[in-house]
């Protein structure tokens, strides 16, 4: 792994296999009695965000202290930002402090990788606004080769806010890389102004899709980020594009859901679709924190330097 994980084409098809494969090593710690080894004593690792978050700061938190490295949480609420001070400066300040390690999620696009810039410390992109969200890629394909045995050539359905979604690029590149076909299903409103170079097959057809497919993923309709009316209503979205009991039926038996959260339940999922066995949902939440140690550790350990 280089010294940043900024996006997943940091990676390649190699770095992907390679942070999976040590996942498995972590998984199988998380299952004893104390899940924690020393491989990253006395490295320091920041959680730098300028969005709310529950699910990839604590993940990454309880991966920080489950390899023994110190922790610190910055919190734009309580800090200089609300004095006017800069990113950069704000920036400047916690890497003079000798932190090895950043994880960095802004609603800006582009943010980690200047982040990088400005900083000595690694820097991990946790989520720049709609562009990427490298390590829920990761998680969500190790979580379909736990399930499913592997990546390459399954057909994966991404359902709904493709145009806002910074886990659909991330998992586009991810899953295409590992041998997956892609099908992104959505409105047309909910998608990008362009798909050119965009390795996928486009359906506003869910129900002809399902039957098809080997994973649905759901997104969230991220109403935060939109600037304008782009459906007539929730009801109506729902109606054509959320996974109802009734649309879960057109699954193949085999076939597992998954969504990155926080989920609206009864708006892109059903409430009790989200509780069936074929939901993986809080499987991809535990594998998240083994994902992101492996991440880490890539960094960090094994003879990583903070001057590398």
């Amino acid at each position: 792994m280089s010294r940043h994980l900024l996006s997943i084409d940091d990676l390649g098809a190699e770095g992907i296999e390679e942070v999976l494969k040590l996942a498995d090593s972590f998984v199988e710690v998380s299952h004893r009695d104390i899940a924690r080894v020393p491989a990253l004593r006395g490295k320091t690792v920041v959680s730098l965000f300028y969005e709310d978050s529950t699910r990839t700061r604590l993940s990454f938190e309880t991966a920080a202290r489950r390899l023994s490295a110190d922790t610190m949480t910055f919190s734009v609420s309580t800090s200089s930002v609300k004095k006017g001070e800069s990113l950069r400066d704000t920036v400047q300040t916690i890497d003079a402090m000798g932190v090895d390690a950043i994880v960095v999620r802004h609603r800006s696009a582009g943010v980690p990788h200047q982040v990088a810039h400005w900083s000595t410390s690694a820097v991990i992109n946790a989520g720049d606004g709609w562009h990427e969200h490298p390590t829920q890629a990761l998680l969500d394909c190790y979580t379909i080769r736990q399930r499913l045995g592997g990546v390459a050539g399954k057909h994966i359905a991404i359902v709904g806010d493709i145009k806002h979604s910074r886990v659909a690029r991330s998992n586009i590149l991810a899953f295409t890389a590992l041998g997956a076909d892609v099908t992104i299903v959505a409105p047309p409103t909910l998608l990008p102004p362009s798909l050119a170079g965009w390795p996928v097959t486009v359906s506003h057809d869910l129900d002809a899709v399902l039957p098809k497919v080997d994973v649905v993923y759901l997104l969230r309709l991220q109403n935060e980020r939109m600037t304008e009316a782009l459906l007539p209503s929730a009801r109506e979205y729902t109606a054509r594009y959320g996974l109802t009991r009734a649309r879960a039926a057109l699954l193949a038996d085999d076939a597992i859901v998954m969504h990155p959260g926080p989920m609206n339940r009864g708006v892109e999922i059903a409430a009790e679709v989200a509780d069936l066995p074929s939901s993986v949902i809080t499987q991809q939440v535990a594998n998240g924190v083994a994902v992101r140690q492996a991440v880490l550790f890539l960094l960090l350990g094994s003879g990583a330097s903070r001057a590398a």
